[in-house]
């Protein structure tokens, strides 16, 4: 796989947008609660399950 596409190996995290899911891992930080994260900084879901069409907070 390439590196603009995330390579040489992607995180794609089952059951949700692949907007949850990280593109390039520089790193990894474990929180005792959770903490939102770039996308939903900017508006889109906590959860982001597609099934339930939540893609953007409040869905």
């Amino acid at each position: 796989m390439p590196a603009e596409h995330g390579g040489p190996a992607r995180l794609l995290v089952p059951h949700l947008y692949l907007w949850k899911s990280a593109k390039w891992v520089r790193g990894l930080q474990l929180l005792l609660d959770d903490e939102p994260g770039f996308w939903e900084g900017l508006g889109y879901h906590n959860d982001g399950d597609p099934w339930r069409e939540q893609r953007y907070d409040g869905d």
